[in-house]
């Protein structure tokens, strides 16, 4: 089936390209001080997946990281859209009227356009509460579209199971039913950690740990779309 080859193709480029593009983000602002302009910019020793030294957005931000980030992050979204897209095609050849198969197009379509728009507002700069408010809500709104898509994409999967065993590894769909779980999980248990006000709460630095937390959700997110490259079996 042609869009299961295509949808295995895309789905390790939807890995690829923001893992690129995030870390090359980070290794320009800790490594090559001298191609920032602007030194306050600039970030030492620090590797925030473990010590959560900067939030993505502050490694992606400045100039000239923001020329790696966007274009990357505006491929992703095409190729968010094109998965997506091509799972409906999928479902449609096992079950054609999946109840879920709506659902997975609009969070799956909706989390790829928050994306973009996310994309085209990093960087630019408004002193305004109600702005700062506007891109909070892109960024969560991206995380709670992704993680929805990708959970009634893993259930509709398994509710017609027994007609992909020729074309999947059932091993690796048991792996990304249980990554999304841990992801929702996390999700729900961050909610009141993220909500809680300043960057120090009974000594535990907030801020350090919020940041760390989103690097290592990102990986998360994108390592289902790694999964889904290794879940289809090489089509004849």
């Amino acid at each position: 089936m042609n869009s299961i080859k295509k949808a295995k193709s895309i789905s390790i480029w939807i890995f690829i390209v923001p893992f690129v593009a995030v870390n090359t983000c980070l290794i320009l602002i800790t490594q090559f001080h001298s191609l920032f302009p602007n030194q306050p910019d600039i970030l030492h020793n620090t590797f925030p997946y473990f010590d959560g030294g900067a939030s993505i957005s502050r490694t992606a931000r400045p100039y000239p990281s923001w020329l790696v980030f966007k274009p990357a992050m505006f491929l992703t979204s095409y190729l968010l859209v094109k998965y997506w897209l091509l799972n409906k095609d999928i479902i449609k050849y096992f079950e054609a009227n999946h109840k879920n198969l709506k659902k997975i197009v609009f969070f799956g379509i909706a989390s790829a356009v928050a994306l973009t728009v996310h994309s085209i507002f990093l960087g630019i700069k408004f002193d305004n509460d109600l702005y700062k408010l506007f891109r909070r809500v892109i960024m969560l709104s991206f995380i709670v579209f992704e993680i929805v898509a990708q959970a009634y994409l893993v259930v509709t999967f398994w509710s017609f199971r027994e007609k992909l065993k020729i074309h999947i590894n059932p091993l690796v769909l048991n792996l990304k039913i249980i990554l999304v779980a841990v992801l929702i999980i996390v999700a729900v248990v961050s909610i009141p950690i993220i909500s809680l006000p300043g960057d120090d709460f009974y000594g535990i630095q907030l801020k350090f740990l919020k940041h760390a937390l989103e690097w290592d959700y990102f990986i998360g997110v994108i390592t289902f779309y790694l999964l889904t490259f290794f879940m289809w079996k090489k089509q004849n």
